[in-house]
């Protein structure tokens, strides 16, 4: 069944840049996995340093998968993550 995540983040305007930089990055890395199905970043309007990612894998081992990628730990984990100020994810099975 096929599994959807999506993540809310925020930054300070000025690192607005740099974690869009990232993110694009981190698109292309993982619409290469082999059980995705969908990655898009958004920039939120009217919310600098706003952005919405929608993901969806194949299944929710899929996710874990992608969790686990030398790539996700490098650009998100230890890129993204720590010039946020706020983060919320929403998992959820596709019906």
């Amino acid at each position: 069944m096929a599994y959807a995540v999506v993540a809310h983040y925020r930054c300070a305007p000025a690192d607005a840049g740099a974690v869009r930089a990232v993110l694009l990055q981190v698109r292309e890395h993982t619409r290469a996995e082999p059980a995705n199905e969908a990655y898009e970043v958004h920039a939120v309007e009217g919310r600098s340093g706003g952005f919405l990612l929608y993901e969806r894998y194949a299944d929710r081992a899929g996710f874990e998968a992608h969790k686990a990628a030398g790539h996700f730990r490098r650009l998100i984990v230890d890129g993204v993550w720590p010039l946020l100020t706020e983060r919320t994810v929403t998992f959820a099975e596709v019906l």
